[in-house]
């Protein structure tokens, strides 16, 4: 006897734009390594768009992304190795992390491709479909955002 599934829009988003995000982390990452960054994983890429152009301090990416201080903190050393991230005495314990010229340089780049990469999906669904899907993915987290905030 099987189980009865039902079907779900809402379950075809969430593979949609899982899938959307691992082929576009997949095409930076190998597309800043071809450009001479090392070390530029879609983890890695991932970690970094969750940083502000400021100052950060790790409990805050840590709450952000959802992991551990530690996991943060091991990250930031390892990028810091790497020349993307240094850190700056700040208030009390918290240090300060900030973008070295060679991070900024990277998210710049990353940007660059993004760019490229719209003006590709444009190409290949139109402009104005393009649009239309960016403002529709954003009124669908609206209303994802409110049903969380008012459940939970």
């Amino acid at each position: 006897m099987g189980v009865a599934m039902v079907d779900s829009h809402a379950l075809q988003l969430v593979m949609a734009t899982s899938k959307i995000q691992d082929l576009t982390s997949n095409y930076l990452s190998k597309a800043l390594s071809n450009k001479g960054y090392s070390s530029i994983s879609p983890a890695t890429l991932s970690f970094l768009s969750a940083l502000d152009c400021g100052i950060n301090f790790g409990s805050e990416i840590a709450r952000n992304l959802g992991v551990s201080r530690q996991m943060v903190a091991k990250t930031v050393k390892d990028l810091s190795n790497k020349g993307y991230l240094e850190q700056r005495e700040g208030v009390g314990k918290q240090k300060q992390i900030l973008f070295t010229h060679q991070g900024e340089l990277l998210m710049a780049d990353a940007r660059l491709l993004l760019a490229e990469l719209d003006q590709h999906l444009a190409n290949a669904i139109g402009k104005e479909h393009l649009g239309d899907l960016v403002n529709g993915f954003s009124q669908l987290e609206a209303v994802l955002s409110t049903k969380l905030n008012n459940e939970g």
